[in-house]
């Protein structure tokens, strides 16, 4: 069995053809009444995903699979990037990782034959094109985020899934946010080298406001999770980042050290109305998780492109949502201010005890820039109540 929809740990080869079996639970009872000694085990991911994701619960069942005396593993699941997990295979048996599709073309192929085999080869590497990349891994942080709801996050997505990484005296492919976390921070080093007199605040806005939310077929990012769906802000805050955009975004979103004290001391509850002061915190971002009728909040951006330049807003506005902005439009002189506030005002189309829905804001100067912050909406009827089904 190969191709590209199909992985094993390819430093295991089975010549030859074995004897396939199928134990849906993969539980020891089940594995031991499937007599699997010698042969290649068919085994269904749980059913309670959201209780034993993929992640969990293969490595649970390569062990059982190894204890029974199993050959080798086909593990059928939803679509997650998993192969990482596959090495703990590696000079035992053979591995494999296949979506529910093609695990059912396999099961019917058991049903139908009296002694079914099958044949293990080693895992082709597909490059270029015919990858779907990037993608939000399954076990990113998602938001909203539970201490402040009204800042959103995540705030930007990285490539975290399958990077080279040196550990002891070798290099390996690793998976997870630790990964993910040199790439940005190599991205805010060059920003910082590029654009020194730049403040950490105009750095984060810069990598936010200048991100992808599309794949390179031009397509919207999609996110790994039952099932696979396209990603939001929640997923990927402002999108994947993209380097050589954040290096002249046009505008910034700047905050000071007085910004960051006010909002540490609303964490420590030694101020009133902070829930305000959030929601107009200078973020490249707006996050409401609590819009009854309607809410205004404003922002400043600050020109750090062309002296002289001119950008027209455009909103997405999230659905039933109705979003204002003024002005709709900003002009920079020279000798004029860099900076330029304007407020957005939400308001709810539907009175509803609603999720949340998700939308955007872009300046554009309809030339070289497009900077744009993700937006989240959550509509509600009374503070004390909200939609958990």
């Amino acid at each position: 069995m190969q191709g590209q929809s199909l992985h094993n740990n390819a430093s295991m080869n089975i010549s030859g053809f074995k004897a396939l079996v199928y134990a849906r639970s993969c539980s020891m009872q089940s594995l031991a009444s499937s007599n699997i000694t010698g042969k290649i085990v068919l085994c269904y991911a749980p059913a309670e995903a959201a209780i034993t994701p993929p992640r969990l619960a293969l490595p649970i069942v390569i062990n059982r699979t190894m204890e029974a005396g199993a050959k080798g593993l086909i593990f059928a699941q939803y679509d997650a990037n998993i192969l990482d997990i596959l090495t703990v295979c590696k000079g035992n048996m053979a591995c494999v990782v296949v979506d529910f599709e093609i695990a059912h073309t396999i099961l019917a192929y058991l049903d139908k034959t009296k002694n079914p085999v099958v044949k293990v080869s080693p895992a082709m590497s597909v490059i270029g094109n015919q990858v779907l990349s990037p993608m939000i891994a399954s076990f990113s942080s998602r938001g909203p985020s539970a201490a402040f709801p009204g800042i959103l996050k995540p705030d930007v997505a990285a490539p975290g899934v399958s990077i080279l990484a040196a550990k002891g005296n070798t290099y390996v492919f690793m998976s997870g946010t630790s990964m993910a976390c040199p790439h940005v921070s190599a991205v805010v080093a060059l920003l910082k080298s590029a654009h020194p007199d730049w403040s950490p605040a105009m750095i984060k806005s810069a990598i936010i406001t200048t991100a992808s939310v599309v794949d390179h077929f031009g397509v919207l990012i999609q996110a790994e999770g039952v099932p696979r769906k396209l990603a939001d802000p929640f997923d990927f805050g402002g999108g994947h980042i993209d380097p050589d955009k954040a290096g002249d975004p046009g505008l910034v979103y700047d905050m000071n050290g007085r910004d960051y004290n006010k909002f540490l001391n609303c964490t420590d509850e030694l101020l009133d109305d902070c829930k305000s002061y959030i929601s107009n915190l200078n973020l490249p971002s707006i996050a409401m998780p609590d819009l009854k009728d309607n809410i205004t909040v404003r922002r400043i951006v600050m020109n750090v492109g062309s002296v002289e330049a001119t950008y027209r807003v455009t909103v997405e506005a999230p659905a039933g949502v109705t979003v204002t902005v003024e002005p709709s439009m900003i002009s920079f002189t020279r000798g004029g201010s860099k900076s330029m506030m304007f407020t957005v005002m939400f308001t709810a189309r539907k009175r509803v005890q609603g999720g949340y829905t998700f939308g955007s804001l872009t300046w554009s100067d309809e030339n070289t820039h497009s900077v744009r912050i993700p937006i989240a909406v959550q509509t509600v009827v009374q503070d004390f109540v909200r939609d958990t089904s």
